[in-house]
């Protein structure tokens, strides 16, 4: 089973949310909360495997709840739920420790999937969302008249950054390449520097950008 907490501050929404989480048969919903803190508090109560959180709430918000959520529970992985699809609300989430984001007008199979794939570790974003920024990406790369900093990575380079977007450790990584701790650590700073991005946030949202993951 996979135990999940809500957290809305509307009621109806959160009830609503709910019965459509309940009909899948290997999920749990082990608590409520009405705002951030209470989702803090619960969490750190309730240790679930997922906590779907709505972005804007009283006392304290989604982003904020998110991070303090993975400092006392590094193991619980965290869906936003968002009216915003523009990219600083997406990094924002990401920064927070999210591996889901999820707009509120998404279809019901939405939330389902993005469950489920951060449970295993991995990201989702709503298609809306990865199509947003796909589209803003192009547009400032034309405004800029710029070169797409993507094909400066080698093919090595290009399916170690699919890994580590969707998830990977660098030890996996290694394993499932069969490579060298260390080669998989320099080719990490190698994409990080030719691209000019600073951390794994930054990194998803780029490859997501470049629909290199969904």
């Amino acid at each position: 089973m996979i135990r999940i907490l809500l957290a809305d501050d509307h009621t109806v929404v959160r009830k609503g949310l709910r019965l459509v989480l309940e009909e899948q048969a290997d999920f749990e919903i082990v608590g409520e909360a009405g705002d951030g803190r209470e989702a803090v508090a619960l969490a750190a109560d309730l240790d679930p495997d997922v906590a779907v959180l709505d972005i804007t709430m009283p006392n304290l918000n989604g982003i904020e709840a998110a991070r303090q959520i993975k400092a006392k529970r590094p193991q619980t992985s965290i869906v936003v739920l968002s009216m915003h699809s523009d990219e600083s609300f997406v990094l924002r989430a990401l920064k927070a420790g999210a591996r889901g984001y999820v707009l509120k007008d998404a279809r019901e199979a939405e939330l389902v999937s993005a469950i489920r794939l951060v449970q295993e570790g991995k990201s989702f974003f709503s298609p809306a969302v990865s199509r947003l920024l796909v589209e803003d990406y192009v547009r400032q790369l034309e405004s800029r008249d710029i070169e797409d900093s993507y094909e400066l990575l080698t093919l090595r380079e290009r399916e170690i950054l699919q890994l580590i977007a969707e998830g990977k450790s660098n030890k996996d990584i290694a394993n499932l390449l069969m490579l060298s701790l260390y080669t998989v650590e320099t080719h990490r700073s190698n994409i990080l520097e030719k691209l000019n991005l600073h951390s794994v946030p930054e990194l998803i949202l780029y490859a997501v950008r470049k629909g290199v993951i969904g």
